[in-house]
Formats: C-alpha cells, sequence, structure tokens
C-alpha cells in the first residue's frame, strides 16, 4: 500500500521563478497555465525518471508497469502519478499491439527512436508536486506522507524571488557567437515532391488524408528552460509545458489536447486540423473567415473527427460519443486553427490507459485511415519523428489524465561523446513541423504553412528571417 499524501500550503510564488529556484537542473515536468494567469492552475512534478524504448522492448515493460500501477486508483492523490512524453514511435508500437490482422508493422526504424534520439517513452514517477492556483493565488504543497521534501522546501520558499526574470538568450554562449546553423530534414524541391506523393497515395485509395511532417535541426548548445521562458511569452498556449527527463527537454506551446479524461469517466479530444496565420485589423478577420469557409480545411478537420469519434467508441459506453464542437476558429498568438471536439463517457472497467492505447497515435498527426497513413508517411518521411506528434502530459492516479499533442513544440538535447557502443550527438534542439495534405492541398500552399509553423519556434532560439518573414525551407 502507498503511503498517504499529505498536502500543505505555502505563500504565492510565480510558477516559473520556483521553477528556476528548485528545478534549475535535474528530471521535472511542468504543466504551464501561462504568464501572469489570472486562472487555471500550473502544476509542477518531480519523480524518479523512466525511459524505454520500442526496440529493446523496453517501452512496453514501462508502458506494463504504468498500466499496473494506474489500476491501483487512488481518490484525491492529484497530481501524483506519472508525466513525461510518449513519442510516434510508441504510438506506432500500439498500433502493432491492437493488430490482429497481420498488417505491415508500423513500428519500424522510421518511427521508432534511434542511437541518440530521444527514448520512445520517458516518464516521471510524480511523487512530490506543487499545484499552483492562479486564481486563488495560492500554493499547494502534494506528498507522500514521510517525505521530508515538503520541509525542505518551506524552509527554502522565501529564497524564491515574488516574480521571474526577464528571459535572456536561448543560447548557451550567445555573447559574440556566430548565428546558429540550421538544416532542415527535406529542401523545399523534396518537400513539394512529397506532398505529391501523399496526393498520389490519396487518389490511388490508399488513404483519405495524410499529415506529412518534416523536422528543422538547430546546431549548438541550448538553454532548454529559457528557451521555455521566451516561448511562454512569445506563443501563449492552453498547453504549454516544459518536461526535462535526462539529458533531453520538450519545450512545449501546443494548442492541442489529445485526450482529457476525468475521474468520473469523461473523456474529450480536440483534433486541429486547419492553420491560417494571423493578419492586423480587417485582414485578421478576413483570414478566419477563409479558414473556416475553407472546403479543404473543413473536410480535412471532418475526416479526423470521424477517425477520433471511430477511436474512442472502442473505449467509450455504447451511445456516448459525441462531438460537442465542430470546425470552430482558435485563434493564438500567431495562427488561427480549425478545432473540434468529440467528448464520450468511459466504459465498464475502462481507464485512461485504455483511451491511450484506443487513440494513439492521434489521427490529427497520421490521417486516415490511421494505420495505412503510418505506414505510407513512415515510406514518406524516411526518418523517426521522435517525441515530436506524440504525446505530452500527466496519468494521474486518480484515474484522471490530461495529455497534449507534442506539437509547436522544441527538442533540446546536449551534447555527447561517442563511447560505450552510442553515437556522439551535438548538442542542439530540433523542431518538428508538419501539415495535413488532401487531394485538393496546393503544395506550395502547404509548403508555406510548414515554414510559418516553425518561424516562431525557430524565433525563440535565435533564428530569424531579416526581413521578419518566415524562415524558408534550405
Amino acid at each position: 500500500m502507498r503511503p498517504a499524501v499529505v498536502r500543505s500550503s505555502l505563500p504565492w510564488r510565480d510558477p516559473e521563478a520556483v521553477v528556476r529556484h528548485l528545478a534549475a537542473t535535474g528530471d521535472v515536468v511542468w504543466r504551464d497555465a501561462g504568464v501572469d494567469a489570472v486562472r487555471g492552475r500550473s502544476v509542477v512534478g518531480w519523480g524518479p525518471a523512466r525511459t524505454g524504448d520500442v526496440r529493446d522492448g523496453g517501452a512496453d515493460r514501462l508502458w506494463h508497469e504504468v498500466r499496473d500501477d494506474l489500476a491501483d486508483v487512488e481518490p484525491d492523490s492529484h497530481p501524483l502519478g506519472w508525466a513525461g512524453w510518449l513519442g510516434y514511435g510508441f504510438g506506432c508500437r500500439l498500433l502493432d499491439r491492437d493488430d490482429t490482422e497481420g498488417h505491415r508493422p508500423a513500428a519500424t526504424a522510421s518511427t521508432v527512436a534511434a542511437d541518440g534520439d530521444p527514448a520512445d517513452l520517458a516518464l516521471l514517477d510524480v511523487d512530490r508536486a506543487l499545484v499552483f492556483d492562479h486564481a486563488a493565488r495560492s500554493v499547494e504543497v502534494v506528498a507522500r506522507a514521510g517525505d521530508p521534501w515538503p520541509l525542505s522546501v518551506a524552509e527554502t520558499w522565501a529564497d524564491v524571488p515574488p516574480v521571474p526574470p526577464v528571459p535572456g538568450s536561448t543560447r548557451a554562449s550567445s555573447v559574440g557567437s556566430a548565428p546558429p546553423s540550421v538544416r532542415w530534414r527535406h529542401r523545399p524541391d523534396e518537400y513539394l515532391d512529397l506532398i505529391e506523393g501523399c496526393r498520389r497515395a490519396i487518389a490511388d485509395g490508399e488513404a483519405y488524408q495524410l499529415c506529412l511532417t518534416t523536422a528543422v535541426d538547430v546546431d549548438g548548445p541550448v538553454d532548454a528552460l529559457e528557451t521555455f521562458a521566451r516561448l511562454r511569452r512569445s506563443s501563449p498556449a492552453p498547453h504549454a509545458s516544459f518536461v526535462r527527463i535526462g539529458g533531453v527537454a520538450v519545450v512545449g506551446a501546443s494548442p492541442e489536447s489529445f485526450v482529457e479524461v476525468t475521474t468520473d469517466g469523461r473523456v474529450s479530444s480536440s483534433p486541429i486540423k486547419g492553420t491560417r496565420r494571423r493578419g492586423s485589423g480587417a485582414d485578421d478577420t478576413v483570414l478566419a473567415r477563409e479558414l473556416v469557409e475553407s472546403d479543404k480545411e473543413r473536410a480535412e478537420n471532418v475526416m479526423i473527427v470521424d477517425l477520433v469519434r471511430n477511436d474512442l467508441a472502442r473505449v467509450a459506453r455504447l451511445g456516448t460519443v459525441e462531438v460537442s464542437e465542430l470546425l470552430a476558429v482558435h485563434s493564438y498568438e500567431h495562427v488561427h486553427q480549425l478545432v473540434s471536439t468529440v467528448r464520450a463517457r468511459l466504459g465498464a472497467g475502462r481507464t485512461a490507459a485504455d483511451v491511450v492505447e484506443a487513440a494513439f497515435p492521434a489521427g490529427s498527426m497520421t490521417g486516415a485511415p490511421k494505420r495505412r497513413a503510418v505506414e505510407l508517411l513512415a515510406d514518406l518521411e524516411g526518418a523517426p519523428r521522435g517525441v515530436y506528434s506524440g504525446a505530452t502530459g500527466w496519468l494521474g492516479r486518480d484515474g484522471s489524465a490530461s495529455l497534449a499533442m507534442t506539437i509547436r513544440s522544441i527538442v533540446v538535447h546536449g551534447g555527447r561523446a561517442a563511447g560505450a557502443g552510442r553515437p556522439a550527438r551535438p548538442a542542439g534542439a530540433r523542431v518538428g513541423v508538419g501539415g495535413g495534405i488532401t487531394i485538393s492541398s496546393v503544395p506550395v500552399d502547404e509548403r508555406d504553412e510548414v515554414e510559418l509553423k516553425a518561424a516562431a519556434l525557430l524565433a525563440v532560439l535565435g533564428v530569424r528571417a531579416a526581413d521578419g518573414a518566415p524562415v524558408r525551407m534550405s
């Protein structure tokens, strides 16, 4: 039996100031309500780190452990549980576990972690946490009975600055340093060819829609915490988070909810398909209207809504799956997005882990039908997506879950020398970007959308076009 959960209170402090003071280094998960938030909650959690890769079975073993642990539901234990990232490769592995028809494997060298990549599955067994209630301006300490950590935090709490410092450079050695080296995974002509490849597959009846992705690598040491400090100011997002496990940090400004599960069995997923840039004045309104009236964007969104409905129906109580929001425009700092929401009630005996297994990888990042889309995209993209297009968030011991899509995110990794059979890995950061392709896609427009999505993230890393326009593929 687990020790009892104990709670205590501390005076208000800004979450970023606390993280800088208590978690400047080491493993941590921070779910962020936003800079100067006046409602909602931020949560910062610590605990032993566990990682696993698909290739050697480590991801399977870790997931079984997590499932078994969460089966012992512990009411009123929020936010203790498992928190971190579920990589895209782990989602492909779940597809294979569910395959009863002998399909081609989805978890292949083009989808799962390679040597030097972040783990396919990386989680903290969160046993200590701080919960920041922004409306009440209160901080709650959550731990296990007998843990001396709450006392040590209370003793140093007065040393936490009331407000965080102004973010500095994200580059670890910025003074006098050369501009960062930037490498796109695909050249512009290559990406246009991949888009045409998607359209041919759709025309041949292989798929209805495909979410084609690429990546941008930025070389050189990057300060992950400073990067998140800048990102949360420049790109506010409803599912922003900072996850650092081992030598990898996932810095996220995700606008998209993968799954939310409440303790009373309510489930929701809010796929995003459809993007337009923000404009100024009347132009902004025109762009938002253009998005919601676009036949291509509407069709793309509805296809994924149907896929999500089918995924949730596998674990939902009969007759409870419903679309509560369809084709709504949500506007963020840099883009308008077309969002829909699907809701359901969990079936008897079903858990949040069952929802993950039924719905991951998310249809908004694969396409439809899901398995064939994953196979086609693995051939087209030719390299693992890694953490990008997976999920980041929390699986609570109280039966809840809150997982966001790992999009609009930066994966920061430290350098590593070669040794013990491992390749050398230079320090740097990676930005994954992509977009949905349908038969009516205009290739140049799709390429421009990818560049637009990357621009805000690259700017945080110190990469900007001279004229302020999106950084072009090269």
